[in-house]
């Protein structure tokens, strides 16, 4: 088995320089009516504006452009229940490789769409992460494609962490930041550059009550692994990876956990204030620190919007 590299500021630096021909630098947006409700400065990085609708475009492209040549005509393959999904296939297109794309039946519509629209080849499982694991492994043998898994890879973690390089460029000397975590990665790559570049900052990890698996792994000290997601935050339902809990754990990093109907009053909130599309696994993050104001009063904090891929026909008040 490789030995895990976690990825250095270095390696967030150069993949900042690799991505940057194809990814956007999202914007920050900020709210008077939201600073007033939470006591404090907000500043939204906008990864829903990101290519492909969501921050995993960094990661994937990063993962993408770091292959070799030999490895990159073999195509890349993951297990995703969306947005990775559609970022890797974003991201191959831009290498004109193939990227097989495993999801779990039940996914949301809009984010499968996302992934045939940017021509990845999709591959049914069942909804569990062994199905998942499983399937990888079948396409893996028969494409000889490189697995860029959702979270666990360093080349991923890396790509992500460009965010924080972007955003402290855009507002700096943050007190905070706020990000969701599912399996880890975003949370990985921005604890490793906040860290390095601003170690005064704390980062805070958002995550759905219904999946808190990182919540109760720091608070153990230990991964934990058996917990059933059950969560309208479809992003959020992967099992905190084993090197991203040892990050996570290493860099202090403490989360906030919220229940759906939290989110979803944070999602409308930042509709009606921001007046952007954001999905509820990128809402929670609104919703922790509103959850936390008295942690969060008078300070400066970033809040990364991680996605805006929302299915509008499950919306009951749009007409069809």
């Amino acid at each position: 088995m490789v030995k895990f590299e976690a990825p250095t500021l270095d390696d967030i630096r150069s993949a900042a320089v690799r991505i940057a021909p194809h990814a956007r630098v999202t914007p920050v947006l900020c709210s008077p009516e939201l600073d007033a409700r939470a006591g404090a400065a907000l500043f939204f990085k906008c990864e829903h504006l990101q290519a492909g609708g969501a921050f995993k475009f960094r990661g994937a492209c990063n993962a993408v452009w770091s292959l070799d040549d030999g490895e990159a005509r073999r195509g890349v393959v993951t297990h995703s229940s969306g947005n990775h999904g559609a970022a890797l296939a974003l991201a191959a297109r831009t290498r004109k490789i193939p990227a097989h794309i495993v999801v779990p039946e039940g996914a949301v519509a809009a984010k499968l769409a996302n992934i045939e629209r940017a021509g990845g080849i999709l591959h049914r499982c069942a909804p569990n992460q062994a199905a998942r694991e499983e399937a990888c492994a079948k396409v893996q043998r028969e494409t000889g494609a490189t697995l860029v898994h959702p979270y666990a890879d360093s080349r991923v973690m890396a790509g992500q962490g460009t965010i924080v390089l972007e955003l402290l460029q855009q507002i700096p000397d943050l007190d905070a930041m706020i990000v969701p975590i599912g399996g880890g990665g975003l949370s990985s790559g921005c604890a490793i550059a906040l860290h390095a570049l601003n170690p005064d900052a704390r980062l805070f990890g958002a995550e759905p009550a219904g999946a808190d698996d990182a919540f109760q792994s720091l608070q153990r000290g230990e991964r934990i692994t058996d917990v059933v997601p059950h969560t309208i935050c479809d992003g959020l339902r992967a099992t905190i990876g084993e090197p991203n809990f040892a990050l996570l754990d290493a860099h202090h990093v403490e989360v906030i956990s919220v229940d759906d109907d939290a989110t979803l009053a944070a999602m409308r909130l930042a509709w009606a204030e921001l007046k952007q599309t954001i999905e509820p696994s990128s809402a929670v993050v609104l919703a922790a620190l509103l959850a936390r104001r008295e942690r969060f009063a008078g300070q400066r904090v970033g809040l990364v919007l991680s996605g805006g891929n929302v299915d509008l026909d499950a919306i009951p008040f749009i007409p069809r």
